[in-house]
């Protein structure tokens, strides 16, 4: 991919850059970096950061401009991104609609369910949760049992959700709920939009290993929906979903070297602090973690090549990131409690955790969840590698 910026994106991301600056300050240059996709910290301040975004232009940016968007070229998205990432703000409180939901609307949606939801997103007025995985159907989607039945104008909905991304904060989520029992796993899956508040909803939030309620499971007992709220054909929500789920493991991950190298910086300071910037082990495994921080970067590049038509298949492209990067990353968590020696088994005065500790503690799901690596191999081998299809039984 050219890096060289022409004169149009040098200009853009000039733009970008002074906005930051006269924005990102008081309240939000205080909490620079504050939050995580597991980390519910500062809520409220991301909250209004995220409307201070939304009000500057800065939300949806490859959105047409009739839904609230920018019709902005994937390029200039890029160099948003990365100029995003490089100014370290408050984390997103809203990527979920942004950056999953939003995009599958985009794709598979109606005019009216476009016309309906997506200016909600871009103006930060409704949240999205993500209600795909059960109990007995994590990786093996297909196996899912929540069903949803027509009644008159109406879609009942029973059954539950496990893992439900931004599910205490959502006011809907996206439901794969099974339309036609009867059909093949594959088949007869649909995605209907819920809203939350309604007496036959209950979430109950999932506290993680730090503290944060990121996940939550979701009771549909007799849940109604409106039965025009299926996004795409009734019972073809299995290639909806892998849309959807294939935007989570390209897109999103393409500014996230960028967190991952101050990462690698926090943990050779780490090291330096703790006396072991000396041990040749140390500073093997610190390079090994800068490249693996390099990798990523280019293979973000080489992403984005894709999506623009460079060739390839952007869908293998995202599997090799995610397989790539949840590895290392989890190797990086190791490497950054080996890098405060002692200092890593202590916490604060309320038993808060630093950075590092929280990496190294989250990051050990990072092979699960977006699609477990097993999966992410399965597909590399079976579609990319043309390999023989693994034994699945009956």
């Amino acid at each position: 991919m050219d890096l060289e910026l022409s004169p149009a994106l040098r200009d853009f991301r000039d733009e970008v850059r002074t906005w930051f600056a006269e924005h990102l300050v008081g309240e939000f240059a205080e909490h620079r970096g504050v939050g995580f996709s597991w980390d519910d910290a500062a809520w409220d301040v991301r909250v209004a950061w995220e409307k201070e975004l939304s009000a500057g232009g800065w939300l949806c940016l490859g959105w047409p401009k009739q839904y609230g968007g920018r019709d902005a070229s994937v390029d200039e998205q890029l160099v948003f991104h990365l100029e995003y990432a490089r100014a370290n703000p408050p984390y997103r409180a809203a990527s979920q609609g942004e950056d999953l939901f939003g995009p599958t609307l985009l794709a598979y949606g109606t005019e009216a369910q476009k016309q309906r939801f997506l200016p909600k997103i871009v103006a930060v007025e409704e949240f999205w949760g993500q209600g795909f995985s059960e109990p007995g159907a994590g990786s093996d989607l297909a196996g899912l049992r929540t069903k949803a039945v027509l009644d008159g104008d109406e879609w009942v909905i029973d059954g539950q959700k496990v893992w439900t991304s931004v599910g205490t904060r959502a006011d809907w989520m996206y439901v794969l709920c099974r339309t036609d029992p009867a059909a093949p796993r594959h088949r007869g899956i649909s995605m209907i939009l819920v809203p939350v508040d309604q007496p036959g909803v209950e979430v109950r939030p999932i506290r993680n290993i730090v503290g944060g309620a990121e996940f939550c499971e979701v009771f549909f007992n007799g849940a109604r929906t409106s039965a025009d709220l299926v996004v795409g054909e009734v019972n073809s929500g299995w290639n909806v979903a892998m849309g959807a789920l294939g935007t989570e493991r390209g897109t999103t991950l393409l500014a996230e070297h960028l967190r991952i190298a101050r990462e690698v910086d926090e943990m050779i300071g780490a090291a330096r602090d703790s006396g072991l910037e000396h041990s040749a082990v140390m500073r093997a495994d610190l390079a090994r973690a800068w490249t693996d921080a390099k990798i990523m970067e280019w293979n973000g590049l080489r992403l984005m090549s894709t999506l623009k038509g460079g060739g390839g298949d952007p869908a293998a492209q995202a599997s090799m990131n995610k397989v790539f990067a949840s590895e290392s990353h989890i190797r990086m968590g190791e490497l950054a409690m080996l890098a405060q020696g002692a200092r890593s088994e202590l916490v604060g005065a309320c038993y808060e955790l630093d950075r590092l500790q929280q990496i190294f503690l989250t990051s050990r799901a990072e092979s699960i969840y977006g699609g477990t690596t097993q999966i992410q191999f399965n597909v590399l081998a079976e579609r990319t590698l043309g390999l023989p299809r693994e034994p699945r039984p009956g």
